[in-house]
């Protein structure tokens, strides 16, 4: 039997808790260009959560975001949530937003003179991409092949905040955060804030990953889903393939080892379960950012992989730059954001500051789009955040029917990949990645996905290596997938 879940006395000794003292404690804390020493240092607390900027190697990204044992979990299997806290475990079927925006109101807002600080305690976590199904109703035909929850978010009460633009950074403290946890953090961070940074070994403990759709049927689904373009079905779907390898280490080791070589503005390391479960996301694209109402999205459409030379690699951005292709597919998904944008912004507000714009990582060129608005009133960050979801960019257009087409022709669920991770502060501001270039560690596996969009003039063949241009330095190169 489920209940539902609401915001009231019916649980007075927790929520008295959080109702009772809204305000925070922000006190200065010495900067370090690379929080990962800090975030060492309480990793092993429960629920442990790194909003890692990628700094000093990524060549943007602003802030780091650092925190653990949250006051109360929200985690969704299906159509059910539960909402864990200290005292009990309660479950609900209502819809997971729904769920998590009421469990963030019980937060009372800082002042607003401190709406600069991106985070003040809130929630942090993720959204799955197969959260999709409590927005739209879709075919139910794939099976998960991980055992992590559809969404998993903690209600976090403190953090420690880097800004790598001003050089500054800060202890937050919200004054419900326990005495004796507090102290403990202030303890560990104090002890890290001067240890060096440690060389790794690059031996990952990694098996040989193995794709679950083998190359000839992913031919055969890029063209089923040309052939549905062609019939006026769809303009675009992007098509995944998930790969998965035996693991005997430790994700945290693995996740630094990757975040070296890939170091990305929107990445993530989130622990959390009793079975070495965690995400590790690399992300290049930031879903859904909102600050004082402004709201902003990114998506990123057209691919090219970087060049050997400087020659090379100049040839191959300005080649992707003017690919009539990849304009047209990121087009297409700049009006679909537009559409989505609509529901929870004003009218007339929804702007394109930036159409086609390069963007180079490690591995890859892409061209990427930015896309603002403005909030209505009434609106709040997991109503935006549904209205959106999951991101147009790795849906494909129109979503609910591209959507349907994945799930008919991909081999698995897609768990967290191509959902959404990030936060949502006390304040209502907010910041999401698309949750691409993703592994999930469950227990002995690891799980990784790659995908592009396929639109009309796509070649089958192209599409197939753009896959492995992106991940393979997730998944050890491409020499291993046929």
């Amino acid at each position: 039997m489920t209940k539902a879940f609401r915001i009231d006395l019916k649980y007075p000794h927790f929520y008295r808790r959080l109702f009772a003292m809204p305000n925070v404690d922000i006190t200065d804390f010495p900067y370090r260009p690379d929080a990962e020493v800090l975030f060492a240092a309480i990793r092993d607390l429960a629920d442990p959560i790194w909003l890692d900027s990628g700094k000093p190697r990524s060549l943007s990204g602003r802030f780091d975001i650092i925190t653990a044992q949250p006051d109360a979990v929200l985690e969704t299997v299906g159509n059910i949530t539960r909402i864990i806290t200290p005292r009990a475990t309660e479950q609900s079927c209502e819809d997971p937003f729904t769920l998590a925006q009421q469990l963030l109101n019980t937060t009372e807002a800082p002042d607003h003179s401190l709406n600069h600080y991106p985070f003040l305690g809130g929630l942090a976590g993720y959204f799955g991409y197969d959260l999709g199904h409590c927005i739209e109703t879709l075919p139910d035909l794939q099976s998960k092949v991980d055992s992590l929850p559809d969404m998993r978010l903690g209600l976090y009460n403190w953090a420690v905040i880097l800004n790598h633009s001003s050089r500054k950074s800060w202890l937050v403290f919200r004054n419900d955060c326990p005495a004796d946890l507090r102290k403990n953090i202030l303890s560990r961070l104090n002890r890290a804030a001067n240890e060096p940074l440690l060389s790794e070994s690059n031996d990952a403990g990694v098996s040989l990953f193995t794709p679950s759709m083998n190359k000839d049927s992913y031919l055969k689904a890029v063209n089923c889903i040309k052939a549905y373009i062609d019939q006026g079905d769809c303009y675009q779907v992007n098509l995944a393939r998930h790969f998965s390898a035996d693991y005997e280490g430790d994700s945290w080791h693995l996740y630094k080892i990757l975040r070296r070589v890939l170091p990305s503005p929107y990445s993530c390391y989130y622990q959390f379960g009793d079975s070495n479960q965690a995400v590790l996301s690399f992300s290049p694209e930031r879903f859904l950012k909102l600050s004082a109402g402004q709201v902003e999205t990114k998506p990123i459409k057209g691919t090219a992989k970087r060049g050997k030379t400087i020659e090379e690699d100049q040839q191959s951005a300005i080649e992707l730059m003017n690919s009539v292709k990849n304009r047209a597919e990121n087009l297409m998904i700049v009006d679909l954001l537009r559409n989505d944008l609509g529901k929870t912004c004003h009218p007339g507000s929804i702007r394109v500051p930036k159409l086609f714009a390069l963007e180079s990582f490690p591995n890859v060129h892409h061209l990427v789009s930015t896309v603002t608005g403005k909030l209505r009133d009434g609106e709040t960050p997991l109503s935006l955040l549904r209205g959106c979801f999951p991101g147009g960019s790795i849906t494909g257009a129109p979503k609910k029917r591209a959507m349907e087409i994945i799930e008919t022709l991909e081999t698995c669920r897609r768990s967290v990949y191509c959902g959404s991770i990030g936060y949502i502060s006390s304040t209502g501001r907010m910041d999401t990645n698309i949750a691409i270039r993703t592994l999930l560690a469950d227990g002995n596996r690891l799980h990784c996905w790659g995908g592009g969009g396929i639109v009309a003039d796509s070649s089958a063949e192209s599409e197939f290596q753009e896959i492995l241009d992106k991940i393979h330095i997730l998944i050890g190169g491409d020499r291993h997938f046929e």
